[in-house]
């Protein structure tokens, strides 16, 4: 597969104006120089990384990577837990005008061997014990590996900072989404560097913040929180090779934390694992995103950690798209997933087409923005997502029409009865907002009648009327 944008941005030329969304530096020069030299950049274990180590590690791999005839375009892939190696490695690339693959440190030999063949990587770099570790021509990282080790890097020639092309490919991230198949998402510098600059405003971060981050750094959330908002903010970030809830505490303690975004279960379990109030007093921000984030979790949450927690909704192919600020009313932060940010777009369409949904209708999030994805590395599979310029994200919400986002399951999770559409999630949330449900599992049961009936599995702590639910 060769690398190239298969989605062309409908508003692209509006978004290059001066002024314009993608009126911002290359992702190198935007991350480069943001901490002092002897501040902390990265914690990693034992090993705290400072500002100035981290420049001077970015240069001389981005020159070791040159010497290995890494140029603009080509790709490197690796393949690593959260280390603060896989943070150089990103902006080693940018510096060369390379693109940055790096796959998930859990996937096995077999997907591993074919994405690094669709890519036709021009290096590639892995840890001990990961699958990549095996390819004949692997760069070792913390251990020697077929094709030298990631000291080597360190020796090269250091390379300057570089201004590069903003509609250069940066970034691929491999996904499944809702389909299970595996899909190379594509990035380009112009619109990371845009997201990066637009979250670190809605999250309201600045230098003085410090960011915990156990997300893998080959997920779209570790490299936005862990490598672009970090550096873009002029801010630490504390990584973690594999989550505990009670280790996460003691470092966001040590390091004085303000700042995390993760799943419900992350944050559950710091819950559970103490009292996080009192012992993390400098945590400030928390942003979470996916199903399970609940009205009733955020309230939960804002008491247990005393910070403000906020839905965000976004994914691989279209990054945080919606949020909300410390300016808007907390009630919406609790009861949506946010507004749109800067110059992203959305729109409320019948399932499946880009007809507008009316008032009040569950309907299909459609998007346009300067963050989307330069496409899917298969040009078919780019197709099947974007209508007439819109991405297809399968999600579906009620319109709101002050703009507010509240997500209520996947097209494939519709219940279809007498014609309505019925989300399955949005009938869990109403079962599980009763006190004596814990979980609930809404399905479709097939009905001569009216074609789908709405069945509701409950785990729940004692008999619950139905009617209490309503």
């Amino acid at each position: 597969m060769s690398l190239r944008a298969t989605y062309r941005q409908p508003e692209g030329a509006r978004y290059r104006q001066p002024g314009g969304a993608w009126d911002v530096p290359s992702l190198d020069r935007l991350l480069s120089g943001t901490i002092p030299t002897g501040a902390t950049a990265i914690v990693d274990g034992p090993r705290v990384v400072t500002g100035g180590a981290l420049e001077a590690a970015v240069a001389a791999v981005a020159g070791g990577l040159a010497a290995r005839g890494v140029g603009r375009g080509d790709v490197v892939a690796w393949q690593l837990p959260n280390w603060w190696e896989g943070v150089v490695l990103f902006r080693a690339c940018w510096r060369r005008g390379a693109v940055a693959a790096p796959l998930h440190h859990q996937v096995g030999a077999r997907e591993v061997e074919g994405m690094v063949r669709s890519l036709g990587a021009t290096a590639v770099l892995a840890a001990p014990g990961m699958a990549l570790a095996d390819h004949p021509e692997a760069i070792g990282v913390r251990g020697p590996g077929p094709a030298g080790s990631f000291e080597d890097l360190l020796q090269g020639r250091p390379a300057p900072v570089r201004d590069g092309r903003g509609a250069d490919l940066a970034v691929v991230l491999f996904t499944s989404g809702s389909s299970g198949d595996p899909k190379a998402v594509l990035h380009t510098s112009r619109g990371l560097a845009y997201k990066a600059r637009s979250m670190v405003t809605a999250h309201g971060l600045t230098p003085a913040d410090a960011a915990l981050m156990p997300s893998p750094l080959a997920h779209v959330s570790g490299l936005l929180n862990s490598v672009l908002a970090p550096g873009t903010a002029g801010m630490p970030v504390v990584l973690m090779e594999k989550w505990d809830p009670e280790r996460g505490i003691r470092l966001a303690a040590e390091h004085r934390v303000s700042f995390m975004i993760g799943l419900p279960t992350l944050f559950l379990g710091m819950l559970d694992a103490g009292d996080v109030r009192q012992r993390v007093p400098t945590l400030r921000v928390v942003s979470c995103g996916g199903m399970g984030v609940t009205p009733e979790f955020v309230d939960r949450a804002r008491e247990g950690l005393g910070a403000r927690v906020k839905r965000t909704y976004g994914s691989t192919e279209a990054p945080t798209v919606t949020t909300s600020t410390a300016e808007d009313p907390p009630e919406r932060a609790r009861d949506t997933d946010g507004r749109s940010v800067g110059d992203a777009v959305v729109r409320i369409a019948e399932p499946g087409g880009d007809r507008p949904r009316p008032a009040g209708e569950p309907g299909e999030v459609l998007l346009r923005g300067p963050e989307l994805f330069a496409g899917y590395g298969d040009e078919e599979q780019t197709r099947s997502a974007v209508r007439r310029g819109w991405f297809a994200t399968g999600d579906l919400r009620v319109p709101d029409p002050a703009g507010w986002l509240t997500i209520v399951g996947r097209i494939k999770d519709v219940i279809i009865r007498s014609g309505e559409n019925i989300a399955a999630a949005e009938v869990e949330r109403l079962m599980e907002a009763h006190p004596r449900v814990r979980q609930a599992v809404a399905v479709g049961r097939p009905d001569d009648r009216v074609g789908e009936r709405v069945a509701v599995f409950v785990v729940a702590d004692a008999d619950v009327d139905v009617e209490e639910c309503r």
